[in-house]
């Protein structure tokens, strides 16, 4: 994203950012969504429908697709010669941190406190297992996409909806496969 952020209107209020600090959005927000989701968002919608770790979590991982919808749009705002506001990364960023704090917290959160104590370390490392497998991936697909010359096989576009898709494909298996857990953690 920091890349892309290159080809983008950096203005922000007064401000010209450089497109390595754009990111910095990341961690700002996720202060500032954990009391926003654990406070507001999931009393809201407990109200429409128990709001269970598993739903959490399957919310989480749609919200983290879309966010990838917004990257691919900026993208091709870009190739068609746009020069779209760093505003379009920011709402990105907003809609990724919102499904990173369903998704990680309550990770990290069921991990642990359902976790025999003498297993929550092993839960734990589990759990952080599977970032690092996602993050293996990334660097997978980022290795076969590069052809010898070290150009690569996907323009930029292609890449981001690559990634937006793969996360709507995978947000319902992985939920699927999280339901068929003992159902009493899930309750």
């Amino acid at each position: 994203w920091t890349l892309q952020a290159q080809h983008m209107d950096l203005s922000w209020f007064g401000m010209t950012l450089l497109p390595s600090q754009v990111q910095t959005a990341n961690p700002i927000l996720i202060l500032i969504c954990i009391p926003f989701v654990n406070y507001l968002l999931y009393p809201f919608l407990d109200r429409y429908f128990t709001l269970t770790p598993l739903r959490k979590i399957g919310i989480g991982l749609f919200l983290t697709a879309g966010s990838y919808v917004v990257i691919w749009y900026i993208q091709k705002m870009i190739d068609g010669g746009g020069r779209p506001s760093v505003n379009w990364q920011f709402l990105a960023y907003i809609i990724l941190t919102l499904g990173e704090t369903m998704v990680s917290i309550t990770g990290l959160e069921f991990s642990y406190t359902q976790a025999p104590n003498k297993m929550k370390s092993a839960v734990m490392a589990l759990w952080l297992f599977t970032v690092s497998m996602g993050n293996l991936f990334t660097a997978a697909v980022n290795f076969f996409i590069r052809n010898e010359d070290g150009t690569v096989k996907m323009n930029d576009q292609q890449y981001f909806l690559f990634f937006a898709v793969l996360m709507f494909v995978a947000a319902p298996v992985a939920r699927v496969a999280l339901a068929f857990s003992p159902a009493e953690y899930f309750a």
